[in-house]
Formats: C-alpha cells, sequence, structure tokens
C-alpha cells in the first residue's frame, strides 16, 4: 500500500536529504585508485554519525536475501551494479567505474541515493554512459507531477536508453521510500510495466535507473548481496529521492 507523506514530514525528508547529499558529495571526494571500499564506508559511518543521523542499510536484509547488509554503503565497482559489498579486499584501481550507494534515518524517516563515478582513465564511451544514466535520472524526476502516473518515469528513462544506445538494467527497479528502506509503489526503468499508479501529493519515491554496455541479464554475486551483470558488462546508476507535491517534483537527496 501506497503511504502518502505531509508537508511537516517532507520538510523533514528535505533536511535529511540533504544530510545524506553533504554524504554522497564528500564520499566521491575520496573516491581515488588506491583506496579501499572498507575506508570509504568507515568515513560514511562516521559521516553518519557525526550529522545525528542513523544508516538504513547497516543489518537490512533485503527481499531474498540469506542475511542482513553488513554496511552503511554500497560500494559496485564495474560489473557490479548495485548492493556491491564495501570489503577490505576491494580496493580501487585507476579505470575503475564506481557506485556508490547510501541510505539514511535523519528524525525518523528514510532517504536514499546514488551517484557513479569514473576513476581516473576511463574510456570515453563509459564516460558517455554515465553521462546518460544522470540525463535519465532528470527525465524521469519531470515525470514526477501529480496527475501523471509512475509508468511516465519509466517510458522517459527507457527512452534516453533506446536514444543513447545504452541498455536498462530492467530486473532492477527503483521504489517508495520515506517511512522504510523500500516502500511501495515500484518505480521501473521502462514502459513495459504499463502506466501504474498515478502519482498524488505527497508521494515519496526513489528513481534509480541503472545502464549497462552490455547486455541486461543480471546475477547475484556468492555474497547474496551484489548484484552483477552476467556478461560482465560495464554498470552506471545514479538515484535520488524525490517527492512530488503541488508545487511540482522536489529532488530531497542534493545540496
Amino acid at each position: 500500500m501506497i503511504k502518502l507523506k505531509n508537508k511537516t514530514e517532507i520538510e523533514k525528508l528535505k533536511i535529511g536529504g540533504k544530510k545524506l547529499a553533504t554524504i554522497l558529495n564528500e564520499t566521491a571526494k575520496m573516491v581515488k585508485p588506491g583506496i579501499s571500499a572498507h575506508e570509504l564506508n568507515i568515513f560514511v559511518e562516521k559521516m553518519i554519525k557525526d550529522l545525528g543521523a542513523k544508516s538504513s542499510f547497516k543489518n537490512y536484509r533485503p527481499s531474498g536475501a540469506k542475511t542482513p547488509f553488513p554496511a552503511s554503503l554500497c560500494v559496485s565497482i564495474n560489473d557490479e551494479i548495485v548492493h556491491g559489498i564495501p570489503s577490505f579486499d576491494k580496493q580501487i584501481k585507476n579505470g575503475d567505474v564506481v557506485k556508490i550507494d547510501c541510505g539514511i534515518i535523519s528524525d525518523g524517516l528514510f532517504t536514499d541515493s546514488a551517484i557513479t563515478i569514473a576513476v581516473g582513465d576511463v574510456p570515453k564511451e563509459i564516460k558517455e554512459m554515465i553521462n546518460r544514466t544522470k540525463e535519465a535520472l532528470n527525465a524521469g524526476i519531470k515525470q514526477c507531477k501529480i496527475g501523471n502516473h509512475i509508468g511516465d518515469i519509466g517510458l522517459a528513462i527507457e527512452n534516453v536508453a533506446n536514444d543513447s544506445g545504452f541498455t536498462i538494467v530492467n530486473d532492477l527497479t527503483g521504489h517508495g521510500v520515506g517511512y522504510a528502506v523500500h516502500e511501495d509503489p515500484y518505480v521501473p526503468n521502462t514502459a513495459d510495466f504499463g502506466k501504474r499508479e498515478k502519482m498524488e501529493n505527497g508521494l515519496v519515491i526513489a528513481i534509480e535507473p541503472m545502464f549497462t554496455n552490455g547486455g541486461p541479464e543480471i546475477i547475484v554475486a556468492k555474497d547474496g548481496h551484489t548484484y552483477k551483470t552476467k556478461d560482465g558488462s560495464i554498470a552506471t546508476q545514479f538515484e535520488h529521492t524525490i517527492a512530488i507535491t503541488e508545487d511540482g517534483p522536489i529532488i530531497l537527496t542534493k545540496l
């Protein structure tokens, strides 16, 4: 069931979203060759605590996972799409494509955001895919208007992918957020699922397009959490938490 948020809750989500944007912005500055994903997670956990928030990812057990997620930050590299565990032996190298994804609880409310970072010498095609994924996110956000349907978001994202020649990871989707890590509705990245629910004032969703430069098929790594491309192609991801309001969409997770 979709749970709409009131004006007071959206104001609180704005505050939490800015905290999360600050965390991701500062963490992105640290993503350089030689640093480990584990070090990034330690940095994030300290920032979350210093900002008076809590991690929404740590010890959360996603549907289908046998164990809770062990960290506050997802670090997914190259063919890893999402939910990468930030282990000590996951060292970032020149040429890597790094996705960092974080969720926090601030004043009892949840926000979620992710970015993709090109580390050093990354091929032009991959930089283009990163830019196009960000463009797809923005295209989806523009559809977040009262009276539009959730499917309009997926269609806008799919149009960007088709125009650019990259592939959507259509088995992974965005989602409602605010009272929990994942809420209704699902927010697909393609138009294949139809129009779906109509957007109403107070709906809060996380939109997260994911592209690859190969096929759309995915697998789950042995760790039980990390989703990877089946063919080993590179993946990109961007995500914002958005509130649909009478004044238009509000990007909650930006500075």
